[in-house]
């Protein structure tokens, strides 16, 4: 079959041209190449294409109907060809992203609005939810990924930012028990646990000053698997959250939420922008990467949310 599109290919720019020899230099190959391919055609086909003088080539009827399909044939692989290229080099066609609900809402659609907004012509997917997903499977082009680690060898990850977990409560929730000044303190709480996190009430912890590590295991009466609950929960004075700096950054500023044990760091994650190893991206996906980055490198400061690329400056 793929020979045979080759050789409608062959025959339709020897008509189109006139000749064999014109069709040769256009093709870029002999003229006996040429005449071996119509040849191969007409005996498959079992039927007479062209008539061939000395002074010219003319159709036979069955050439005049067999022209006009290798002519559509040949102007859809173009219309093919350009489709490709336009996918491929410009801002068209669609593009999937993976994120969970929480990263989508409060971060990844506010750093991508204007540049959606800059490109009409693409249609833009979200997967929102937080079970992991596999790009291949399910055709995801970039995956928004939170993790303290992330090694696939089909995959390049592109660090964005570094997050930090934090513990944090409403003020009314704390003044109903003796002030937490050490780990041991958590006890007496009742955590929020997100049961997205591998065994969540297990609390580890590492002094700013001192790198003294502490294990705690707090009780639990709520769980939830959102982080929007779980903030919702700890702002209702329900419980102590456990909680990226990322998602509460706004209530701590307002005091809405005050962060336990400040002096004490929990393990901290890394945000992830995740593509597949490919030796040629579309162009809309380096554009899109280049929008998130953008984004989450001006975040508001503070001691959770630090520049990866800050961070290697300074080493």
């Amino acid at each position: 079959m793929l020979d045979n599109l080759r050789s409608m290919a062959v025959f339709a720019c020897v008509v189109e041209r006139g000749s064999f020899s014109g069709a040769a230099r256009d093709l870029g190959i002999t003229t006996s190449a040429v005449s071996q391919q119509i040849r191969s055609l007409e005996e498959e086909m079992d039927v007479l294409l062209l008539h061939r003088s000395t002074r010219k080539l003319s159709l036979t009827e069955a050439g005049q109907a067999f022209f006009h399909s290798c002519q559509e044939m040949v102007a859809a692989a173009e219309r093919g060809r350009i489709r490709i290229s336009e996918l491929r080099d410009d801002l068209v066609g669609d593009l999937r992203i993976a994120t969970t609900p929480e990263l989508g809402a409060m971060h990844v659609v506010p750093a991508l609005s204007c540049w959606l907004s800059a490109h009409p012509s693409l249609k833009v997917y979200f997967e929102a939810d937080n079970r992991y997903i596999d790009l291949i499977e399910e055709r995801i082009d970039i995956a928004i990924r939170m993790s303290p680690t992330l090694a696939d060898s089909s995959l390049i990850a592109r660090p964005m930012a570094r997050v930090d977990q934090i513990l944090c409560a409403s003020p009314s929730y704390l003044r109903q028990f003796a002030p937490v000044q050490t780990p041991e303190d958590l006890a007496q709480l009742e955590l929020l646990p997100i049961d997205l996190v591998q065994n969540p009430q297990d609390i580890y912890l590492t002094n700013a000053a001192s790198g003294e590590q502490k294990h705690v295991f707090m009780p639990a009466r709520i769980h939830s698997n959102n982080v929007f609950v779980t903030k919702s929960l700890c702002l209702a004075g329900h419980g102590v959250g456990r909680i990226l700096y990322l998602d509460v950054q706004k209530e701590l500023a307002r005091g809405d939420l005050v962060e336990v044990l400040p002096q004490w760091k929990m393990q901290d994650y890394i945000l992830y922008a995740v593509t597949l190893k490919r030796e040629q991206q579309p162009t809309k996906i380096y554009r899109c990467l280049d929008a998130l980055s953008q984004y989450f490198s001006q975040l508001p400061g503070g001691r959770s949310v630090r520049r990866l690329t800050d961070e290697t400056t300074q080493q």
